[in-house]
């Protein structure tokens, strides 16, 4: 006869088992979205010269105002993106990303002027300010590894940012810049159609389930949330000049090599690639070692890299750019680890809103003033000011508390 059950053991009984892991096909397909989310963001940036002359417009930097919109909504949009995805649920607003942002993408084709695309561009920031907020949370809400599925998954979003330089490039050369939004918008429709019919329902909306970790007090998470507010503001800024700019960038730099746009766009899709892979590098790196060194390293390494892309031209500009973009890249999956490591799943969407929101709101202004900082001053004044908030990003993180296990 079986012992009778003791306290303990009956409690452990009562407890509900742990979550499995996400079946492969819905980490792939989580993945994917991102890719998506980082593509349809950069079209625009990527085919402003060829929209610029069919809109009219004499110089490409007096066009690239127009796309602000989208990312201004890109931010705001993230603050009920995540409070959506915690109460009503992560899987149906991944269903809403995809359809939403593959309707943006049809509308953007079909805009005859410069505040028509303005409009479709905007409404696409607000779609896809639903991925970073619910898609993320939703990836490592399960898993014991987070820092290697932040990496992968960053891998993920940056492989899309290589995908709208090379496949915008093509498809703006040989079927116009309308095409670059089309073929996106028919496969993010696709997407959502297969997410929506083999992804698992969930069994209650994140805020609704019981806690997993012990709330750190407030005054240390609100302390951690500001820091890191500041860290991704910098580190959004820098992305959006580089990400928007390197088209027009790698133009000027290697003028003396190519003035092909497909053989530009190739060539930057190959930098995206290879920096891409440092966020493997680095989410394992995660795993292992203390964050706030590692964020601390990467990012400081970015400072004397944009000062010495300031003063190169021609293969040694190139070179240099490979390793601007992967410190560029490899400081990415912080933000997400530390949410995760800080705050408890039941509210990880809405507080990775509220940073995105600010975050992503203030970058913005990189979009809006790139057309005129680099017309007034040159790409080398952008460079340099790159590096500047580099460094505003190393003293904010020198002031992180230490990550908990």
């Amino acid at each position: 006869m079986p012992p009778p059950a003791t306290a303990t053991t009956a409690a452990a009984a009562a407890a509900p088992s742990p979550l499995a892991e996400h079946p492969p096909l819905t980490v792939l397909l989580l993945n994917a979205a991102h890719a998506i989310d980082h593509l349809v963001l950069l079209i625009f940036a990527t085919a402003v010269g060829a929209i610029a002359v069919d809109f009219g417009f004499s110089r490409w930097e007096d066009l690239m105002p127009y796309a602000t919109g989208a990312f201004v909504l890109f931010g705001l949009g993230s603050v009920p993106s995540g409070k959506l995805g915690d109460h009503w649920g992560r899987r149906a607003m991944m269903v809403v990303f995809f359809l939403g942002v593959g309707a943006a993408c049809l509308l953007a084709a079909a805009t005859r002027n410069a505040w028509q695309l303005a409009a479709a561009l905007t409404l696409m920031g607000a779609f896809a300010s639903i991925y970073h907020p619910v898609g993320i949370p939703m990836l490592v809400q399960h898993t014991s590894r987070p820092g290697a599925v932040i990496g992968v998954n960053g891998l993920a979003g940056n492989l899309g940012i290589a995908a709208a330089a090379v496949m915008t490039g093509f498809l703006v050369k040989y079927f116009g810049w309308r095409m670059a939004f089309v073929v996106p918008g028919f496969l993010s429709f696709a997407l959502g159609l297969l997410f929506w019919r083999v992804v698992p329902r969930e069994d209650a909306p994140p805020a609704k389930r019981a806690p997993k970790q012990s709330d750190l007090p407030r005054v240390e998470l609100v302390r951690a949330v500001l820091i890191l507010t500041i860290t991704s503001t910098c580190g959004s800024l820098v992305f959006n000049f580089t990400t928007n700019g390197n088209g027009e960038l790698f133009a000027d730099r290697l003028r003396a090599v190519t003035a092909d746009p497909a053989v530009i766009g190739a060539l930057l899709g190959v930098v995206y690639v290879v920096a891409s892979f440092t966020q493997i590098v680095v989410g394992r790196a995660i795993d292992r070692y203390p964050l706030k060194r590692l964020f601390l390293g990467i990012v400081a390494a970015q400072i004397p890299l944009f000062g010495l892309a300031a003063l190169l031209h021609g293969w040694a500009f190139y070179a240099v750019a490979i390793a601007f973009m992967a410190f560029v890249f490899g400081a990415i999956p912080f933000t997400d680890a530390l949410i995760v490591r800080y705050v408890d799943d039941r509210m990880r969407s809405r507080v990775a809103g509220v940073r995105l929101a600010v975050a992503f709101g203030v970058s913005s202004l990189a979009v809006l003033l790139l057309g005129p900082l680099v017309k007034a001053n040159g790409f080398a004044f952008l460079l340099a000011l790159m590096a500047a908030i580099s460094a505003v990003a190393v003293v904010a993180i020198t002031r992180l508390p230490q990550a908990r296990k």
